[in-house]
């Protein structure tokens, strides 16, 4: 059992992706808020280690200690490569620079389970996982091989508590529920990325995020078409992001139909922070981007066409309107209303 007085060390595996990264930090202010001494790491894919950075402790900040970058997307195009092997090993030598305590584990796929396995354990330790699949996400049975405490969760849960409750078991607390908000970022970084202005785009502007990985997640054109006129005639300019070749013609398309919209230049990650909290609302799809804006307390209209809202929906801010089900999009109306009431 761990209690207040211990300082353990714990170490968090969630490796990917955008949004389940963001919707894991939470439980890095509930650990905080109860083992204030305690030392906490955290292995996440390379790809994602923005994500973490505004939560490493300093300056008499304690968030996490240690990020442990993990190469393998960029190591799986290069199996048989020395280096890639290389760079595997001193992954390895980093993460088991520390023996842990506590390992929590709550992606429940192979990789992270055999990150949990790489890592050094005290005699104690204890490795917490799923014990379940949740409707609608990855699963991998196996992964249970590699934990020694398996934590059940309701099959529809919200990514934010399906976190906190393998959190709560390897901890042995009780149940956080959402009485108790889910915090994400520090309110200093919020402020500070807020006043960095965007060189390239002028206030005030709202983001349509319209595309995602799968073309059934998308809201028709149309309606962004709609939406856009509409809120340009009050003066926003819009401003279509884009990730991909596909979906920057997809920008285009729509920038030729809304006046004044403008299609950016591609931004990374690590930029979009700053676009994102210095636009006056962001809309979009159930994609990483749109859930970034809902974490970084921005004024937010989450569509859901084709995913269950239930699973990552923004409940933590009156600033976050959610809209639409799975297989039940939302109309023009519901979007523009949800949009106008935040906008007021």
């Amino acid at each position: 059992m761990v209690n207040s007085s211990e300082s353990p060390k714990i170490l968090l595996v969630k490796l990917s992706s955008l949004g389940d990264v963001l919707h894991n930090l939470p439980i890095v202010w509930d650990i905080r808020a109860r083992l204030p001494h305690a030392h906490i790491d955290w292995v996440v894919e390379e790809g994602y280690v923005h994500l973490l950075k505004p939560l490493l402790s300093r300056d008499g900040f304690k968030g996490i200690d240690r990020i442990i970058p993990f190469g393998l997307r960029r190591w799986k195009k290069s199996l048989f490569s020395l280096n890639s092997w290389k760079q595997f090993f001193a992954f390895k030598d980093e993460l088991q620079e520390v023996s842990y305590d506590v390992i929590i584990e709550t992606q429940g796929l192979l990789k992270s389970a055999l990150v949990c396995a790489l890592a050094k354990k005290s005699a104690d330790v204890i490795v917490a996982g799923l014990a379940n699949a949740t409707e609608f996400s990855g699963y991998e049975p196996i992964s249970r091989a590699f934990y020694n405490q398996l934590v059940q969760v309701p099959f529809h849960c919200h990514a934010v508590d399906r976190s906190r409750y393998v959190t709560c078991s390897a901890l042995d607390w009780e149940l956080i529920d959402r009485a108790e908000k889910a915090q994400f970022y520090p309110i200093t970084y919020l402020e500070s990325i807020g006043a960095q202005p965007v060189a390239t785009l002028e206030k005030p502007y709202i983001l349509f995020f319209h595309s995602t990985a799968r073309a059934a997640k998308r809201w028709d054109n149309i309606n962004w078409i709609f939406l856009g006129k509409k809120l340009s005639s009050l003066g926003y300019q819009i401003v279509l992001p884009w990730g991909s070749a596909d979906e920057k013609a997809i920008s285009e398309e729509l920038a030729m139909q809304i006046s004044g919209s403008l299609v950016p230049n591609a931004f990374s990650i690590e930029e979009a922070f700053s676009v994102i909290a210095n636009s006056v609302l962001v809309v979009g799809v159930d994609t990483g981007l749109t859930h970034l804006s809902a974490v970084l307390n921005k004024p937010t209209v989450e569509i859901y066409c084709d995913s269950p809202r239930w699973k990552t929906e923004g409940y933590w801010s009156e600033k976050i309107r959610n809209v639409g089900d799975i297989q039940n999009p939302p109309t023009t109306e519901e979007v523009t209303k949800a949009a106008l009431d935040l906008l007021a």
